[in-house]
């Protein structure tokens, strides 16, 4: 069923909008459709760099204590870039800070490519975020590309379609994701028809890395975005959200208001549990797969390719899901389920029972990250969009940076199937403070449902 939007939201449509015909998508606009190319390269480059980069430094000598070392700069810096991206992108625009980071990435993929020296992998997977993806059927939303992404975005829809809109995002970067993974069985390819060493197929795809850096850069140039430097008082005091009051509006830190602060600590809280389980999962899962079961880039670019297809049709259910049971118990409901399976997936004999378990567990749990994007949106004034999206994933970025680490000498010292229980737990510790948190604060679709 369309939504019809009001006539706020048909001001977000106005610039280079068209008449909207049946067959059409009624929110889909030439700069979402931009956004979402965007989104789409930087997923399927994100996808087989998730899976070649560990498998590279085991080609090039290096054990899981140098990926943890690797993994931890990378998060270190993806982290700071996240949080000055998202202040940086609410004063100077988010379209140059997003053509910016992309711009990194091509860099890093060139040094990637050109070298094997660790300390310079570590520099350019730091300030590329070279293999910092989300992890398969993410979507490609991690890392410091996406709090002006998921700013920019919102401000080309209402705010009813919000969560369809990120869903739809989600949905594009999954099956980008999806086509990526199938790029990570190239370097084999190469291998067995034209005899070149797998370390050259690597080299060859982390220079593809640095061409989608350029590409992801241009695709956002054309991008319209509305500048609130100069409004930024007025708008304060007619874009407020739960918990925001005019007088609470005037006092502001790194870009938000006191109000917005309530809600950030929260989500500060419980994304660093949850950024504890992605340093583990997001960076060690293959390497995992590759020790535990001896399986290849082949058998795990087609896990992964598997993984972004079954992910892709449940995003675009997230809007409704939300719509039908709210967005904050979408997000518990989901997230429980993935922490059970989650916590029996070492325990599984075969790689095939383990990859079924893990295919299950990321379908329930990437279907509430379009549900958790356009909950931040909804809830934060539009003006501190991005601010807010970099600050609230800070922690979660620092404890990402800081569990790679721990998971390489756990895997590497004590026990290989370790940090995936630990993982589990921190899932579970994140659902709680979840609920505790926001159970009773409501995006404004959901106020007005309720009125």
């Amino acid at each position: 069923m369309r939504t019809q939007p009001n006539a706020s939201d048909k001001k977000l449509d106005e610039p280079g909008s068209k008449p909207s015909r049946r067959w059409q998508i009624s929110w889909l606009n030439r700069d979402l459709t931009l956004l979402f190319s965007g989104r789409g390269l930087r997923s399927l480059a994100q996808s087989y760099l998730a899976i070649i980069v560990p498998l590279y430094l085991a080609r090039l000598g290096f054990d899981a204590i140098h990926l943890g070392i690797l993994f931890t700069a990378s998060a270190i810096a993806s982290a700071l870039l996240a949080a000055s991206v998202g202040m940086l992108s609410d004063r100077f625009g988010r379209k140059l800070l997003l053509i910016l980071i992309s711009l990194l990435m091509t860099f890093g993929g060139i040094f990637f490519a050109l070298s094997g020296n660790f300390i310079v992998l570590v520099i350019a997977g730091a300030l590329g975020t070279i293999g910092r993806g989300g992890g398969a059927g993410s979507g490609g939303a991690w890392g410091p590309y996406y709090p002006a992404e998921q700013a920019l975005i919102a401000e080309h829809v209402n705010d009813v379609q919000r969560t369809h809109v990120f869903g739809a995002l989600s949905f594009v970067g999954v099956i980008a994701g999806a086509l990526g993974s199938l790029l990570a069985v190239i370097p084999g390819l190469l291998q067995t028809y034209l005899s070149t060493s797998l370390l050259t197929g690597y080299r060859i795809l982390f220079l593809l890395t640095a061409v989608i850096g350029v590409a992801m850069a241009l695709v956002v140039v054309p991008v319209r975005e509305q500048r609130h430097i100069a409004t930024r008082e007025k708008a304060l005091s007619t874009d407020a959200r739960p918990l925001t009051t005019h007088s609470a509006s005037r006092t502001n830190f790194m870009g938000v208001t006191r109000s917005s602060w309530n809600l950030l600590w929260r989500f500060m809280v419980t994304n660093t549990t949850n950024g504890l389980a992605i340093g583990v999962l997001g960076s060690f899962m293959t390497y995992w797969f590759f020790r535990r079961y001896g399986v290849d880039a082949a058998q795990l670019g087609a896990l992964f390719f598997i993984i972004n297809i079954a992910a892709a049709i449940p995003y675009l259910l997230a809007g409704n899901l939300a719509r039908r049971l709210g967005a904050v118990r979408t997000i518990v409901i989901t997230r429980t389920i993935s922490v059970i399976l989650l916590a029996f997936i070492a325990f599984m004999p075969t790689f095939f029972l383990a990859a079924t378990l893990y295919l299950i567990r990321m379908i329930a749990n990437t279907l509430s990250n379009p549900v958790r994007q356009s909950y931040l949106m909804g809830i934060i004034p539009r003006q501190e969009r991005a601010s807010a999206a970099g600050l609230a994933n800070f922690p979660s970025q620092v404890a990402a940076a800081i569990s790679p680490s721990f998971a390489g000498y756990l895997m590497q010292q004590v026990a290989l199937d370790l940090p995936l229980e630990f993982a589990a737990i921190m899932q579970a510790l994140n659902v709680i403070l979840y609920y505790w948190f926001f159970r009773n604060i409501h995006p404004p679709e959901e106020s007005q449902q309720r009125k």
